[in-house]
Protein backbone atom coordinates (compact mmCIF):
# COMPACT_ATOMS: atom_id res chain seq x y z
CA UNK A 1 0.00 0.00 0.00
CA UNK A 2 1.44 3.03 -0.96
CA UNK A 3 2.91 5.57 2.00
CA UNK A 4 0.51 8.54 3.45
CA UNK A 5 1.03 11.58 5.08
CA UNK A 6 -1.51 13.57 6.78
CA UNK A 7 -1.18 17.13 7.41
CA UNK A 8 -3.44 20.07 8.87
CA UNK A 9 -3.41 23.52 8.03
CA UNK A 10 -1.75 25.82 11.41
CA UNK A 11 -3.54 29.43 10.19
CA UNK A 12 -0.75 32.37 11.12
CA UNK A 13 -3.43 34.22 12.88
CA UNK A 14 -7.37 33.58 13.82
CA UNK A 15 -9.12 30.23 12.65
CA UNK A 16 -9.88 28.23 9.52
CA UNK A 17 -12.71 28.60 7.15
CA UNK A 18 -14.12 27.05 4.32
CA UNK A 19 -12.46 29.69 1.80
CA UNK A 20 -9.11 28.01 3.58
CA UNK A 21 -9.77 25.07 1.53
CA UNK A 22 -11.58 26.07 -1.52
CA UNK A 23 -8.30 28.23 -1.70
CA UNK A 24 -6.25 24.95 -1.07
CA UNK A 25 -7.96 23.44 -3.92
CA UNK A 26 -7.30 26.24 -6.57
CA UNK A 27 -3.75 25.56 -5.66
CA UNK A 28 -3.65 22.22 -6.24
CA UNK A 29 -5.09 22.55 -9.55
CA UNK A 30 -2.87 25.30 -10.58
CA UNK A 31 -0.24 23.09 -11.00
CA UNK A 32 -2.14 20.29 -12.93
CA UNK A 33 -3.85 18.32 -10.42
CA UNK A 34 -6.53 16.64 -11.55
CA UNK A 35 -9.86 16.36 -9.63
CA UNK A 36 -10.91 12.09 -9.10
CA UNK A 37 -13.56 13.15 -7.12
CA UNK A 38 -14.64 12.55 -3.56
CA UNK A 39 -13.44 10.87 -0.43
CA UNK A 40 -14.58 10.77 3.15
CA UNK A 41 -13.64 9.33 6.73
CA UNK A 42 -15.49 9.07 9.55
CA UNK A 43 -13.63 8.50 12.50
CA UNK A 44 -15.75 8.01 15.90
CA UNK A 45 -15.02 8.47 19.68
CA UNK A 46 -16.41 5.32 21.64
CA UNK A 47 -16.50 5.03 25.37
CA UNK A 48 -17.83 2.03 27.26
CA UNK A 49 -21.63 2.29 29.07
CA UNK A 50 -21.69 1.42 32.73
CA UNK A 51 -25.09 0.32 33.92
CA UNK A 52 -23.98 0.44 37.40
CA UNK A 53 -21.68 3.49 38.00
CA UNK A 54 -20.85 2.45 41.00
CA UNK A 55 -18.84 -0.68 39.57
CA UNK A 56 -15.50 0.05 38.17
CA UNK A 57 -14.62 -1.04 34.54
CA UNK A 58 -13.57 -4.35 33.94
CA UNK A 59 -9.80 -4.22 33.50
CA UNK A 60 -9.65 -5.99 30.54
CA UNK A 61 -12.60 -2.91 29.37
CA UNK A 62 -11.05 -0.47 27.21
CA UNK A 63 -11.51 3.21 28.74
CA UNK A 64 -12.21 5.05 25.07
CA UNK A 65 -12.20 3.60 21.31
CA UNK A 66 -11.59 5.17 18.31
CA UNK A 67 -13.45 3.80 15.85
CA UNK A 68 -12.42 4.92 11.96
CA UNK A 69 -14.04 3.85 8.55
CA UNK A 70 -12.84 4.65 5.21
CA UNK A 71 -15.13 5.30 1.95
CA UNK A 72 -11.94 3.42 -0.08
CA UNK A 73 -12.51 0.33 2.07
CA UNK A 74 -16.17 -0.21 3.14
CA UNK A 75 -15.79 -3.50 4.18
CA UNK A 76 -13.15 -2.56 7.14
CA UNK A 77 -13.81 -0.58 10.25
CA UNK A 78 -10.67 0.18 12.37
CA UNK A 79 -10.20 1.03 16.15
CA UNK A 80 -7.04 2.68 17.53
CA UNK A 81 -6.69 1.84 21.55
CA UNK A 82 -4.63 4.44 22.51
CA UNK A 83 -4.30 3.39 26.14
CA UNK A 84 -3.06 -0.32 25.44
CA UNK A 85 -1.47 1.47 21.97
CA UNK A 86 -3.38 -1.32 19.73
CA UNK A 87 -4.58 -0.36 16.00
CA UNK A 88 -7.36 -3.21 15.25
CA UNK A 89 -9.22 -4.40 11.68
CA UNK A 90 -12.49 -5.43 11.91
CA UNK A 91 -15.74 -6.37 9.53
CA UNK A 92 -17.41 -3.22 9.01
CA UNK A 93 -20.14 -4.23 11.10
CA UNK A 94 -18.32 -4.73 14.39
CA UNK A 95 -19.67 -0.90 15.28
CA UNK A 96 -23.48 -1.95 15.08
CA UNK A 97 -22.37 -5.28 17.07
CA UNK A 98 -21.13 -3.23 19.60
CA UNK A 99 -24.12 -0.89 19.87
CA UNK A 100 -26.72 -3.59 19.87
CA UNK A 101 -24.98 -5.14 22.29
CA UNK A 102 -24.45 -2.28 24.50
CA UNK A 103 -20.73 -2.52 25.13
CA UNK A 104 -20.01 1.32 24.03
CA UNK A 105 -21.29 4.07 22.90
CA UNK A 106 -20.83 6.57 19.88
CA UNK A 107 -19.78 10.34 21.98
CA UNK A 108 -18.88 11.80 18.65
CA UNK A 109 -18.43 11.96 15.15
CA UNK A 110 -15.90 13.75 12.80
CA UNK A 111 -16.30 13.74 9.23
CA UNK A 112 -12.91 14.01 7.11
CA UNK A 113 -13.88 14.88 3.74
CA UNK A 114 -13.12 16.48 0.76
CA UNK A 115 -12.05 15.81 -3.33
CA UNK A 116 -8.98 13.66 -4.54
CA UNK A 117 -6.14 14.79 -7.06
CA UNK A 118 -3.82 12.83 -9.53
CA UNK A 119 -0.44 14.34 -9.80
CA UNK A 120 1.63 12.31 -11.20
CA UNK A 121 2.67 9.60 -9.08
CA UNK A 122 1.76 11.29 -5.85
CA UNK A 123 -2.67 11.36 -4.71
CA UNK A 124 -3.51 14.54 -2.72
CA UNK A 125 -6.66 14.52 -0.47
CA UNK A 126 -8.07 18.19 0.26
CA UNK A 127 -10.43 18.23 2.90
CA UNK A 128 -12.31 19.24 5.83
CA UNK A 129 -12.59 17.91 9.08
CA UNK A 130 -16.35 18.59 10.68
CA UNK A 131 -18.61 17.18 13.56
CA UNK A 132 -21.44 15.43 12.32
CA UNK A 133 -25.26 16.97 12.94
CA UNK A 134 -23.71 20.58 13.59
CA UNK A 135 -21.28 21.12 10.29
CA UNK A 136 -19.13 22.50 12.84
CA UNK A 137 -15.55 23.24 11.44
CA UNK A 138 -12.69 22.08 12.92
CA UNK A 139 -9.94 21.81 10.75
CA UNK A 140 -8.46 21.51 7.17
CA UNK A 141 -6.28 18.66 6.23
CA UNK A 142 -4.14 17.40 3.05
CA UNK A 143 -3.25 14.20 2.40
CA UNK A 144 -0.44 13.33 0.23
CA UNK A 145 0.72 9.75 -1.11
CA UNK A 146 3.33 8.71 -3.34
CA UNK A 147 2.14 5.73 -5.03
CA UNK A 148 5.33 3.46 -6.18
CA UNK A 149 6.97 2.72 -2.79
CA UNK A 150 5.02 1.33 0.72
CA UNK A 151 8.23 1.55 2.82
CA UNK A 152 8.00 4.90 5.26
CA UNK A 153 11.29 5.16 5.59
CA UNK A 154 12.34 4.98 1.63
CA UNK A 155 9.53 7.45 0.61
CA UNK A 156 10.13 10.16 3.52
CA UNK A 157 12.37 12.60 1.35
CA UNK A 158 10.25 12.41 -1.81
CA UNK A 159 7.20 12.92 1.08
CA UNK A 160 9.14 16.22 2.30
CA UNK A 161 10.14 17.88 -1.06
CA UNK A 162 6.69 17.15 -2.30
CA UNK A 163 4.78 18.95 1.07
CA UNK A 164 7.79 21.74 0.38
CA UNK A 165 6.02 21.90 -2.79
CA UNK A 166 2.73 22.57 -1.99
CA UNK A 167 3.93 24.91 0.79
CA UNK A 168 5.40 27.22 -2.35
CA UNK A 169 2.23 27.03 -4.12
CA UNK A 170 -0.06 28.16 -0.96
CA UNK A 171 2.11 31.10 -0.04
CA UNK A 172 2.08 32.66 -3.92
CA UNK A 173 -1.61 32.45 -3.07
CA UNK A 174 -1.22 34.86 -0.73
CA UNK A 175 -2.76 31.82 2.55
CA UNK A 176 -1.37 33.03 5.89
CA UNK A 177 -0.11 29.88 6.89
CA UNK A 178 1.06 26.35 6.65
CA UNK A 179 0.51 22.77 6.40
CA UNK A 180 1.97 20.64 9.75
CA UNK A 181 2.61 16.90 9.39
CA UNK A 182 1.41 15.44 12.11
CA UNK A 183 2.99 11.40 12.30
CA UNK A 184 2.58 9.31 15.21
CA UNK A 185 5.24 7.06 16.41
CA UNK A 186 4.33 3.95 14.66
CA UNK A 187 6.66 2.05 16.64
CA UNK A 188 4.52 2.31 19.76
CA UNK A 189 1.68 0.76 18.11
CA UNK A 190 4.28 -2.36 16.60
CA UNK A 191 3.37 -0.87 13.44
CA UNK A 192 6.18 -1.59 11.18
CA UNK A 193 7.94 0.22 7.97
CA UNK A 194 5.67 -0.95 5.46
CA UNK A 195 2.14 0.81 5.01
CA UNK A 196 -0.95 0.02 5.34
CA UNK A 197 -4.28 1.07 6.81
CA UNK A 198 -3.47 0.45 10.30
CA UNK A 199 -0.75 3.08 9.76
CA UNK A 200 -3.36 5.45 7.75
CA UNK A 201 -6.26 4.97 11.25
CA UNK A 202 -3.59 5.86 13.14
CA UNK A 203 -2.88 9.15 11.74
CA UNK A 204 -6.74 10.25 11.36
CA UNK A 205 -7.19 9.56 15.03
CA UNK A 206 -4.13 11.43 16.03
CA UNK A 207 -5.33 14.26 14.04
CA UNK A 208 -8.72 13.86 15.40
CA UNK A 209 -8.08 13.91 18.81
CA UNK A 210 -5.67 16.85 18.13
CA UNK A 211 -8.49 18.53 16.48
CA UNK A 212 -10.52 17.99 19.86
CA UNK A 213 -7.58 18.65 22.30
CA UNK A 214 -7.20 22.41 20.17
CA UNK A 215 -11.04 22.85 20.41
CA UNK A 216 -11.17 22.65 23.94
CA UNK A 217 -8.00 24.48 24.72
Amino acid sequence: MPVKWLLYWQPNAGQVSSQTLVDVMKSIESINGVRLGRWQVTASNHRPIQRDQSMPLPPEAARELLGLTFSEVPSKHYFVLRGEHMVVETHSNMQNIMEKLQLYRNRLTIFFEGYQYQLGDFQVKAGRAVLAHSENLRGIILEVEYVPVSSIEQTRVLLQEFVDLVQEVVAGQNMLGRFIHLEPNYSDYNLQDQYGWQHTALQYITLMVYFMSSQRS
